[in-house]
């Protein structure tokens, strides 16, 4: 799949709001028949634009009570440490995204945690251990405004 034409994109839109919708329900709304509508799912699957379906949880409800940002700053900037901090952060299910920054600092990682003791223990015990690690400055969400996973196609 190359190319995505507007039922591609108008497909992509739906899962992107409710991927729980059935294809019966897509086919309807797309003015598409139920096969259509299910090969185009697959193909999107197969071609990569749909990297996987999951529930967005509420995360008070779960227990996840303090998000925090993280700026890393390593101590070098060879492709091995560059790797092994990435494959090593990777492994912490406290990290929820990690990016590689352009700027003053090396990292960017979205953290979540139950609350600020978890977080310490976090920062102490996983992340300041890491070998690549020089300096972590860390930012406490206070509120949110927007948080949005869909893409504006």
């Amino acid at each position: 799949m190359n190319k995505l034409d507007d039922t591609d994109i108008k497909l992509l839109r739906l899962l992107q709001e409710d991927a729980t919708m059935s294809n019966k329900q897509l086919a309807y709304a797309l003015h598409k028949s139920i096969p259509a509508i299910h090969e185009r799912v697959r193909k999107l699957k197969a071609g990569g634009y749909i990297k996987k379906i999951i529930a967005i949880l509420d995360r008070h409800k779960v227990g996840i009570g303090l998000i925090s940002f993280s700026q890393v700053f390593l101590k070098a900037h060879t492709a091995e440490v560059l790797n092994d901090f990435e494959k090593e952060v990777s492994k912490f299910p406290e990290v929820m995204e990690c990016y590689q920054m352009a700027g003053s600092y090396d990292f960017m990682l979205r953290i979540a945690t139950r609350d600020m003791e978890a977080y310490h223990i976090f920062l102490r015990h996983k992340l300041a251990v890491l070998p690549q690690v020089n300096t972590v400055q860390t930012y406490f969400v206070l509120s949110e405004t927007k948080s949005e996973t869909k893409f504006p196609i």
